[in-house]
């Protein structure tokens, strides 16, 4: 992307955050679970938030676009496409307009005009990368048809896994609200430097409906609980391996030092389902940068105490292994990157790669309060991460941002931005603090009631603005609204 920015460059002028205000704190479950509390600090992260009975992935989603709304002063007028992503729908028929009720509701409550009547409202699913991709289709509206109009984009969704199983701790809940400008006001992106990378996973993370039908699935599991099928050793490596190819899609569009792509950025945000998972995939992208840079010196070191030569792996970053394919053949332990990620355990280990890892540090702290929010994940680290600036005065007009964005199944992207000039002003809105207060620390029995989807026995705080009002139950010739949700507004616009 262009050092200087035009008048024109479309992207993020804005974000806010929801999350719901229950919160396990990780090293009480560690207490609850007899897992070593320095290992999940280490691996996992800090917290992380359970929605109540009453709330959804809707109510968490439209709570965020209302902040989005309130903190940043956007007409509703001007707003031509409200997107939504997720991987925790509850209908399969409509989505984001679910959503626009409720800001439309709590508009009117309030006195103000509600959204138009041509507001477009998509929703987009895969897996994690669903708000990414929600966000690339605004920026595309905001480039092309959208006349001036701007976007908004909320990502939200509900991590949740059964108890006792590995996936336990990176747990989470949240939403986080774009908004999508002509003309940034926070972070400008340059899709055309975009990459991308997308393969047929079949097994690392999966929602199959048929599960709920099937013996084999356990009847604990069952019913409005969201599991995913999952397997987490693999999906570490669909993870880290969709990375690398996203890069070198990236690079072979943008060309220059591949290394750039890592060591320039004042800031390099991934998707982020528990702490240490983007740290594996930089070790990955950066021995990956390196070989196609052809720089031997730096890796030498690592590929010596990894004994893998630099001609094997450039051969294997080089090559076409398919992850499915040679779980097909070799079993579940086949790793297509199995050489880089040898490398990549002790190269990160080197004063060369600390700039990479330097680049990953703001806003980090706050999301590790946050747990997995799965499409929520990014946008609320790029939120974290303008925040945490502003709050240190760090010197980022016209810096360098890259995103890295993944969904299981598999894809990934990756995009450059460069942060805009002024930017503060747009960022002292986002109110991170303001979102992050109030959290109620649980204890172990009202932690399970609620991942249950059970009230504790001990009365919380009602969620605002939005609530669950209840769900129909008719199902007549004439009429039927069985399961469908009504909403109502706590807490006016």
């Amino acid at each position: 992307m262009s050092d200087v920015l035009a008048s024109a460059n479309p992207g993020l002028s804005g974000l806010s955050l929801y999350v719901p205000r229950p919160r396990v704190a990780l090293t009480a479950f560690a207490e609850w679970t007899g897992a070593e509390p320095a290992k999940l600090a280490a691996v996992v992260g800090d917290a992380f938030r359970v929605p109540q009975p009453d709330e959804d992935v809707y109510t968490m989603a439209a709570a965020a676009v209302l902040r989005l709304l309130r903190q940043h002063d956007v007409d509703p007028a001007r707003v031509g496409m409200l997107a939504l992503g997720t991987e925790s729908s509850l209908d399969n028929a409509v989505g984001a307009v679910i959503v626009r009720g409720m800001v439309d509701d709590a508009l009117r409550s309030a006195g103000r005009a509600p959204l138009p009547r041509d507001v477009e409202v998509p929703e987009v699913k895969h897996a994690c990368l669903g708000g990414m991709y929600a966000l690339k289709a605004a920026l595309r509206y905001v480039q092309t048809d959208g006349a001036d109009r701007v976007a908004v984009v909320v990502a939200a969704d509900i991590a949740q896994y059964e108890r006792g199983s590995s996936g336990e701790p990176t747990q989470g809940a949240g939403a986080v609200a774009m908004l999508v400008e002509p003309r940034a006001r926070l972070l400008a992106l340059d899709l055309r430097t975009a990459g991308s990378s997308s393969d047929e996973r079949g097994w690392d993370f999966r929602k199959p409906v048929a599960r709920h039908f099937m013996s084999e699935y356990p009847a604990s599991c069952r019913g409005e609980r969201d599991f995913p099928v999952f397997n987490g050793k693999y999906s570490t490596v669909c993870y880290v391996e969709a990375v690398v190819r996203a890069l070198q899609s990236a690079h072979a569009r943008g060309g220059g030092d591949p290394r750039a792509l890592l060591g320039e950025p004042a800031a390099l945000l991934l998707h982020r389902p528990y702490d240490r998972m983007p740290v594996a995939a930089l070790g990955a992208a950066w021995v990956w940068a390196c070989v196609r840079a052809g720089d031997r010196d730096v890796l030498d070191a690592a590929c010596r105490a990894a004994d893998v030569s630099f001609d094997a792996l450039a051969a294997e970053l080089a090559g076409e292994s398919r992850a499915r394919d040679g779980v097909r053949a070799h079993g579940p332990e086949f790793d297509p990157l199995a050489r880089t990620q040898a490398v990549a355990r002790h190269a990160t280990k080197d004063p060369a790669f600390a700039r990479v890892l330097a680049a990953t540090e703001p806003g980090r702290g706050i999301v590790r309060q946050l747990g997995n929010l799965y499409t929520a994940s990014l946008p609320a680290w790029i939120a974290a991460a303008f925040a945490d600036a502003h709050a240190r005065a760090l010197p980022w007009d016209g810096a360098a941002v890259t995103l890295i964005g993944y969904g299981s199944g598999d894809a990934a992207e990756v995009w450059s931005g460069r942060v805009a000039p002024g930017w503060r002003e747009a960022a002292g809105r986002s109110d991170l603090a303001g979102a992050l207060a109030g959290a109620v620390d649980l204890a172990r029995d009202e932690y399970e009631a609620l991942h249950d989807r059970r009230a504790p026995a001990r009365e919380l705080p009602a969620p605002r603005p939005f609530a669950i009002a209840g769900r129909g139950n008719t199902y007549g010739r004439n009429w039927q609204d069985v399961g469908v949700a009504h909403y109502r507004v706590v807490e006016p616009g």
